[in-house]
């Protein structure tokens, strides 16, 4: 059995430790009704941008714009969202392992992978492995992301993209259900799908300045708001999953706390026990 002053010390330890992580729960918790209000918003956006490039669609001149062409994928480009810290649960473990699968399908097709990471936890991860091109890497965008943060990311896929150096182009994020429900997802950006519509129900009016401009311009405003809302969806995952996470870890700080806090007044007793038994056989001696 352990002494009691190494008892002491584990307790006093485990109870810095849990002070530590309900404080971490505390602000997850607070972080997250903000996130999950600024990501349910902005899926109007999304959903918007969807419903506008379907009536494009209906048009014969978007099959030929740069965003909407399709070309044998020799080259993949992957957006990984993760985090810069941990203490996260699975959040990015999944994305990681998710990541890993669309690489090894990529090898054995033969397929060049190159990946833009947001987040050091998916940079760490790029740098190690091999035959892989880690092409940009930047920093979580905050708490409240604005399209000025977006932008640069953006230029950059499209650029890549209308330039064919990249012939698709996949976003891997965690999509947010529910404080309890997060999932890992790989979304399609680019090529901009081309959606089912009925040509005979939508009305096209006249474009200015032209048409082609009108549609990359909309096909280009799509891909944003595909990245922004993933950029949302991660983060309120991010802090969901923390405060889960941190919940369990103080959960289980209180059962360590109780189990040594038994030991220690068992091993205490049993201090006392033997001193008392020193004591009685001593007075047991002197009287004899």
């Amino acid at each position: 059995m352990a002494s009691m002053i190494t008892l002491k010390r584990r307790i006093t330890s485990i109870r810095n430790t849990r002070q530590i992580t309900k404080a971490m729960e505390m602000v997850s918790a607070s972080k997250l009704k903000r996130a999950q209000e600024y990501a349910e918003r902005s899926r109007d956006y999304r959903d918007l941008a969807y419903d506008l490039l379907k009536r494009l669609n209906a048009m014969s001149e978007v099959e030929r714009m740069p965003l909407f062409i399709k070309r044998p994928v020799k080259s993949r480009l992957y957006i990984v969202i993760t985090s810069n810290t941990g203490l996260a649960g699975a959040y990015n473990a999944n994305i990681v392992k998710l990541l890993t699968e669309g690489l090894k399908a990529d090898k054995a097709a033969h397929v060049k992978s190159c990946v833009i990471t947001v987040g050091s936890k998916g940079a760490q991860f790029v740098r190690r492995l091999e035959d892989v091109d880690l092409m940009a890497a930047y920093q979580p965008f905050g708490d409240q992301p604005t399209a000025n943060h977006i932008r640069p990311l953006l230029n950059t896929v499209v650029d890549e993209y209308i330039n064919a150096k990249v012939d698709d182009v996949q976003i891997l994020y965690t999509d947010f259900k529910s404080s309890l429900v997060q999932r890992a997802k790989s979304l399609l950006l680019l090529p901009a799908p081309l959606l089912d519509v009925d040509t005979a129900q939508v009305k096209i009016s006249n474009f200015e300045p032209d048409v082609e401009t009108v549609v990359q311009e909309v096909a280009t405003r799509l891909v944003e708001a595909q990245i922004w809302q993933a950029v949302l969806e991660s983060l309120a995952s991010e802090h969901a999953m923390r405060m889960v996470a941190t919940k369990n870890a103080t959960d289980n700080a209180n059962d360590l706390i109780d189990d040594y806090t038994l030991v220690l007044n068992t091993a205490r007793q049993a201090s006392i026990t033997q001193e008392l038994a020193e004591i009685t056989g001593g007075a047991e001696a002197l009287a004899s």
